[in-house]
């Protein structure tokens, strides 16, 4: 039960706040209804679950204010969220719509219900569950991408800076940059194609074959190979021998559902794991692609004719807005601040590149 505003008049300081936390039920509410209509089924019903409780929110709000409730601007943050719903409606806004729930004031705000902060809490987690099977989905190509893109950023970064440092040419620190974005993308191409070219030589070598059906009928029913073969797939003895004689044709159907390990179900299930991997050819494409990517960021300042100190500023702040923007995205989707991710991206990569500026100082001075 909702309760009433108060019979004391509010000070100036409260009605500015309530009208604040008006806005924001009604931005908030706005979202998950914008989510909604992207969605079917239960996940629908959820969000017009939450939408309902905001409006339950923004009512308590309203009511308090009484006759100094009146239409205000949501803040900027829930406003760009709205905007993302109504945009894109993916895993970003739901990680989004979490950071919000997560700042709520009312566990602190006296003139909340503590019904209203039990409610909040809920919410992140509602919708906490609910971002989880989208991260799930991205978490293994949005790694790729993001390692990908921030190894090609970094390494090229350190070298430009350490060519660069020793007082060469632009011409000779391009070629550089150049030489090392090639060899760095053409190292991780290689790196994964090797690799997911051995995963798959691994899971062929692990698929069951079909000898059961062939050398059934010419096996010794004394001395019945076939339980050996099922045992070694993970069976128990009797379910190994059932398995066996069915497949000598002593019954007719399979009727023992006790099976701890069905051999068919198990090269399903590998072939599926060869369909997540993909062909090795395009992981490899994918992994220079990403890499040159990051990598062609810190010589842009050369591409274009700078040179000299000018060209070592404008490539470090260049990759140090991309490490904002990798790191700020890898925030976002673990629930996490983003800035304070942004900024732990920004201070590995200028790191690196500090150390190489550095000994580029010296062997520059070394040379001269």
């Amino acid at each position: 039960m909702m309760p009433q505003h108060p019979a004391t008049q509010p000070t100036p300081a409260q009605i500015r706040r309530w009208r604040k936390y008006v806005a924001d039920e009604v931005a908030e509410g706005a979202i998950y209804r914008a989510l909604a209509r992207r969605k079917t089924g239960q996940e629908k019903q959820i969000l017009l679950g939450l939408a309902a409780a905001e409006e339950r929110h923004e009512e308590y709000w309203r009511t308090k204010l009484g006759e100094h409730a009146r239409p205000v601007r949501p803040s900027l943050r829930r406003s760009f969220l709205r905007f993302l719903a109504l945009s894109f409606g993916s895993v970003f806004v739901l990680a989004l719509a979490q950071r919000a729930e997560s700042s709520t004031p009312y566990a602190t705000d006296a003139d909340a219900s503590p019904q209203m902060a039990a409610d909040e809490q809920v919410h992140e987690e509602v919708v906490r569950a609910l971002a989880t099977a989208g991260r799930a989905q991205l978490s293994g190509n949005f790694r790729a991408a993001v390692f990908g893109a921030n190894d090609g950023l970094v390494s090229n970064l350190a070298l430009v800076m350490g060519i660069g440092a020793t007082g060469v040419s632009s011409g000779l620190v391009l070629f550089s940059g150049i030489a090392g974005l090639l060899a760095g993308a053409l190292s991780m191409a290689a790196g994964e194609y090797v690799s997911v070219r051995s995963q798959r030589e691994l899971l062929t070598a692990s698929r069951p074959t079909q000898v059961t059906l062939t050398a059934a009928p010419d096996l010794d029913l004394d001395a019945n190979e076939l339980v050996l073969i099922y045992k070694a797939r993970g069976m128990t003895d009797e379910d190994a021998e059932h398995r066996a004689a069915e497949r000598m044709g002593l019954f007719t159907c399979d009727c023992n559902p006790s099976f701890s390990l069905n051999p068919e179900a198990r090269a399903e299930e590998l072939e599926n794991e060869h369909e997540e991997l993909g062909s090795a050819t395009g992981a490899a494409a994918t992994s220079f692609c990403l890499f040159a990517s990051g990598a062609v960021i810190p010589i842009l300042p050369y591409i274009f004719g700078m040179s000299g100190l000018a060209a070592i500023i404008t490539s470090v702040l260049l990759v140090g807005a991309a490490l904002m923007i990798t790191g700020g995205i890898v925030g976002l989707l673990s629930g996490a601040s983003p800035m304070k991710r942004g900024l732990r991206q920004l201070a590995i990569g200028w790191g690196a590149a500090a150390v190489t500026y550095c000994l580029g100082l010296l062997f520059g001075t070394n040379v001269a």
